[in-house]
C-alpha cells in the first residue's frame, strides 16, 4: 500500500479543515482577485499574505531577496523540524485585462478596461496553495507530526521575475521537496501532474536605444544657433532605432532556429518618443523581447541574432544601445517519484464539480458571447482526470522525439533545487462552440472571479496540496527516492549552469532606480555597500555601517504608492552573503 493511503486519518483532518473554511477561502480569493496588481507592484496583495501567514503562526520575512513585493514564510511543527516542504503564492495580474466578476463584458467598478486583471488566475493559484499549507499545518499540529512548511510569495511571474532571484539568494536551499501548482491553461494538462516534458527555457531582455549627440548626425546647420531648427536634417534618433530593430527581427525570425519543434518570440515596446513633434530626434526608446525555447542552446542562438540586430539598428540610427536582462532560466527537470505522489492525491480528491448555479452562469456567459447556451456549458475535460503518463503521451504527439521541454514557466528554476511536483487542476472553461465561434478572453477571466465557478477549483486543489504535504513530511523513504532520482538528472554528463550571476538584481527600466547615481557592475546587479570591517545587519543580505539598519531594503530603495514617483538613491546589497 502506498504512503498516500496510509495517511487517511491525517488527510481526513486536513480536508475537513478546507471544507470548514470554504466561505473564508472564497472571501480571501475575492479580495486578491479584486486587487489585481501588476508585476512588481503587488504591494497590497503581498501585505495581505504576510498578515494572514503571521496570524496563522508563520514567521515571515518581508522583502525577501531584495524584492519588496516578495516574502518568505516558515513554520516548524512543535513535534520537530522534520522535512522541509515549500509551496508558494503568485499574485500578479496582467495589464489590459480588467474584467468584473460578471456574465457580460465590463471592467471592475471604477476601473478602466485597460487596468490589470487576473486571467489565469493567479488569485486562485495563491489561495489554493495557501489553503493546502494551512490545512496541512492544522493536521500536523493535531497529530503531532514533525516537519517544516516554507511558503514564499513570488511576484512578477508574468515576467518570470522572482523565482530565479529567490533561488540565487538561497531561499530554495536545503529543501526536501517543492510543490508547484497552476490552474490549467492547456490540454491535456488538466487535473494531472507533469511527467517527463516540463517547461523549457525563457529569456527576456530589454534593449535601450539612446541618441545622445544628435548634433553629430549632419553638420549642415549653417548660421542657425539651434542645431535642431525646423529646416535641419535631424538625426534618425531612438524611435528609428527601435523600429529598425523591430523590422530586422521580423525579417530574421524565420532564420533564427530550424523549423522544427516549438519555440516563440514576442516583443513589447516599453517607451518611445520622449520628444514633441518639433524637429528634435527621440532621445530614448526601449523594446523588450521574450523568447521561449526547449533548450538553452536554442535560446542562445536567438539571443545572438537579437544582439546583432540591436547593434545594426543603433548604428543606422545614430544611436547607442544597451541591454538589460529581465529573466533567464533553465528548462525544468522531471521527477517521477513526486509526480506519482501528486497523482495519487489528485485521484483521491477528484476533479472540481460545478453545480447547477455554476452552469447557469456558464450559459449566461455563452449567450453574452453569441454562442447558443448548452445544457452543460463547461468543457468535458474539466470534469475528468488524466494520469500523468497518459497526459504525457498526448502531449508528445505535438513534439519531435528529440525535444525534451516545451513552453515556459518560471517554476522550472525550482526543479534544480529540490524534487518538484508540478500539477494542474481544472478552472471553469466553456465547452467549444460546435459552430467554431471562439470565446473572447474576458469570458474565462470573468469565471475566474465569480465564486460559484472558481471556488470548486480552490477547494479541491487545497485538499490535494494538503495531502501532498502530509505524504511528504511522513515519508522519508519517498523523499530519499525523489532525491536519488533528481541527483543524476541535475548533475548529469552535461548539466546546465545557472543563467544569471548570484548578484543579479531585479530588473529596472531607465524610468526607475537605474537612474541612481550609483554605478552598476557589468553583471547587472548593484555593488555591495558593505565596507571592510562592518558587521552584518538584521537581514542576511543587508550590512550595516555605523548605525544598525533594521528595515529591509524594500522600504529603502523601491517605489511605493504615494511617493510621487520619486526614487530613493540608497541601494540594497545584492545578497552575496546568501550566494549559493
Amino acid at each position: 500500500m502506498s504512503e498516500t493511503l496510509k495517511n487517511a486519518d491525517l488527510k481526513t483532518a486536513a480536508w475537513g479543515w478546507v471544507e470548514g473554511q470554504k466561505e473564508q477561502l472564497s472571501a480571501w480569493h475575492t479580495n486578491i482577485w479584486e486587487l489585481a496588481e501588476p508585476a512588481w507592484r503587488e504591494y497590497e496583495s503581498c501585505a495581505w499574505y504576510v498578515k494572514i501567514l503571521r496570524e496563522h503562526g508563520f514567521t515571515v520575512e518581508e522583502g525577501s531577496g531584495g524584492m519588496p513585493t516578495a516574502f518568505a514564510a516558515e513554520w516548524t511543527s512543535p513535534a520537530g523540524p522534520g522535512a522541509r516542504i515549500l509551496g508558494y503564492a503568485e499574485y500578479d495580474a496582467i495589464p489590459g485585462n480588467c474584467q468584473a466578476a460578471s456574465t457580460k463584458r465590463e471592467p471592475r467598478t471604477g476601473m478602466s478596461r485597460f487596468a490589470p486583471g487576473h486571467t489565469d488566475p493567479h488569485s486562485a493559484l495563491g489561495i489554493s496553495t495557501l489553503a493546502g499549507f494551512l490545512a496541512a499545518k492544522d493536521a500536523m499540529e493535531r497529530h503531532n507530526i514533525p516537519g517544516t512548511l516554507v511558503y514564499t510569495g513570488e511576484p512578477a511571474e508574468k515576467v518570470q521575475g522572482s523565482k530565479v532571484v529567490h533561488g540565487l539568494r538561497g531561499y530554495y536551499d536545503n529543501l526536501d521537496a517543492i510543490i508547484s501548482y497552476h490552474p490549467f491553461y492547456m490540454m491535456p494538462l488538466c487535473n494531472t501532474a507533469r511527467w517527463d516534458t516540463h517547461c523549457g527555457s525563457y529569456y527576456s531582455k530589454i534593449y535601450t536605444f539612446t541618441c545622445d549627440n544628435p548634433e553629430g548626425w549632419n553638420n549642415t546647420y549653417g548660421d542657425s544657433p539651434i542645431p535642431s531648427s525646423h529646416s535641419a536634417a535631424r538625426a534618425p534618433g531612438a524611435d528609428a532605432a527601435l523600429f529598425t530593430m523591430f523590422s530586422l527581427t521580423k525579417t530574421t525570425q524565420d532564420s533564427m532556429l530550424p523549423q522544427a519543434g516549438g519555440w516563440s518570440l514576442s516583443e513589447a515596446i516599453l517607451t518611445a518618443g520622449q520628444a514633441t513633434a518639433d524637429n528634435q530626434p527621440a532621445g530614448l526608446a526601449q523594446i523588450q523581447y521574450s523568447w521561449r525555447c526547449p533548450s538553452l542552446a536554442e535560446a542562445d542562438s536567438v539571443l545572438a541574432v537579437l544582439d546583432r540586430n540591436a547593434e545594426l539598428a543603433a548604428a543606422a540610427s545614430h544611436c547607442t544601445v544597451s541591454s538589460r536582462w529581465v529573466a533567464r532560466n533553465r528548462p525544468g527537470i522531471a521527477n517521477h517519484t513526486v509526480a506519482q505522489l501528486a497523482w495519487e492525491n489528485i485521484a483521491a480528491v477528484g476533479a472540481p464539480v460545478l453545480d447547477e448555479r455554476a452552469r447557469e452562469i456558464g450559459r449566461e456567459i455563452q449567450a453574452s458571447c453569441g454562442v447558443e447556451p448548452m445544457e452543460n456549458p463547461f468543457h468535458p475535460a474539466t470534469a475528468e482526470l488524466i494520469s500523468p503518463q497518459d497526459a504525457e503521451t498526448k502531449l508528445r504527439r505535438h513534439l519531435p522525439a528529440t525535444q525534451q521541454n516545451w513552453t515556459s514557466d518560471d517554476y522550472v528554476e525550482m526543479t534544480w533545487y529540490a524534487p518538484t511536483i508540478r500539477f494542474y487542476t481544472a478552472r471553469p472553461t466553456l465547452a467549444p462552440d460546435p459552430a467554431g465561434t471562439p470565446y473572447p478572453g474576458w469570458a474565462m477571466t470573468a469565471m475566474g472571479g465569480i465564486p460559484e465557478t472558481i471556488d470548486p477549483t480552490i477547494t479541491v486543489t487545497g485538499k490535494m496540496i494538503a495531502g501532498m504535504v502530509l505524504d511528504l513530511v511522513t515519508s522519508p523513504e519517498t523523499l530519499a527516492e525523489a532525491k536519488s532520482e533528481l541527483r543524476p538528472r541535475r548533475f548529469g554528463a552535461a548539466p546546465w549552469p545557472r543563467c544569471c550571476p548570484p548578484n543579479s538584481a531585479r530588473p529596472r527600466t531607465s524610468a526607475g532606480p537605474n537612474t541612481s547615481a550609483r554605478a552598476r557592475p557589468a553583471t547587472g546587479g548593484f555593488p555591495c555597500p558593505r565596507k571592510p570591517g562592518t558587521r552584518r545587519g538584521k537581514y542576511p543580505w543587508h550590512h550595516t555601517s555605523g548605525r544598525r539598519r533594521e528595515v529591509p531594503p524594500s522600504s529603502a530603495s523601491w517605489p511605493r504608492p504615494g511617493r510621487g514617483g520619486r526614487w530613493r538613491t540608497s541601494v540594497p546589497c545584492p545578497g552575496r552573503c546568501r550566494r549559493r
